[in-house]
């Protein structure tokens, strides 16, 4: 039985980080715009780029914890994080930003795992669950 279950709390846990970064992003786009015109970005990519991190975190996020088109999430996810950690946290001498690099590896291996694995029994994307209308 738990093995049935393990897969549905670790998408819980593993998409809550980037949920609530994407709501903190919208709350505050102006601020992330910012952070990202501060390493050095046209003010007009700065834009566009935050509107894909916002998209990317929200959309890779509930993808993930559904459990819908996860793999895909997952792959989104890993899309936002690779260039995020690159951009922001590659001062390694500075003990909170080797924390956030790697967080953010451990982050993209949970990832590629899903990615790898799929999202298991108790998803959206599990075909014979959708075929029996719900007899979980």
């Amino acid at each position: 039985m738990i093995d049935r279950l393990l897969p549905l709390f670790a998408r819980g846990f593993l998409s809550a980080v980037f949920i609530r970064s994407g709501v903190a992003h919208c709350f505050n786009f102006a601020g992330t715009q910012q952070a990202i015109t501060s390493k050095g970005l046209p003010a007009g990519l700065a834009l566009i780029m935050a509107i894909g991190a916002v998209l990317l975190l929200l959309g890779g996020g509930l993808s993930v914890l559904f459990g819908l088109k996860a793999r895909w999430g997952a792959i989104a996810l890993i899309v936002f994080l690779v260039p995020a950690t690159l951009m922001f946290h590659l001062n390694l001498a500075d003990q909170m930003e080797q924390i956030q690099f790697f967080k953010n590896m451990s982050l993209i291996g949970g990832l590629l795992l899903l990615a790898q694995h799929g999202p298991g029994r108790y998803s959206f994307d599990n075909q014979e669950l959708r075929r029996s209308y719900g007899k979980w």
